[in-house]
């Protein structure tokens, strides 16, 4: 009888056979470039929302005072749905990876 984990009820051998396999796809298939890029372009849009708010000028109740302000909204608006959906993309991606990973282990072990 081979030792488990009690959190999954799998054996530490086949543990590690399935992190190396999802590394290795997510390295492959651009998973990693996808997920970084949308988490740097939300970074982005936070950043362009949060200094309208405050360096470049402040927030009225009908928009930004000056014109930078107007600029980083727009900056703002304009990444956020970029940056959510490539974010999306890199998540789905490394969860079907991950599914991937779990069969091919499987697969292997018997």
């Amino acid at each position: 009888m081979t030792p488990t984990t009690q959190s999954t009820g799998k054996t530490p051998a086949s543990s590690a056979v399935e992190r190396a396999l999802w590394k290795k796809l997510n390295a492959q298939d651009g998973t990693l470039a996808l997920l970084r890029t949308g988490g740097w372009t939300l970074f982005a849009c936070g950043l362009a929302y949060v200094l309208a708010g405050t360096v470049l000028g402040g927030m009225t109740p009908q928009g930004p005072r000056t014109i930078a302000g107007w600029m980083a909204v727009i900056v703002s608006l304009m990444t956020l749905p970029f940056g959510v959906l490539v974010f999306l993309l890199g998540l789905a991606k490394a969860l079907r990876n991950r599914r991937l990973a779990r069969h091919a282990a499987d697969e292997s072990r018997g």
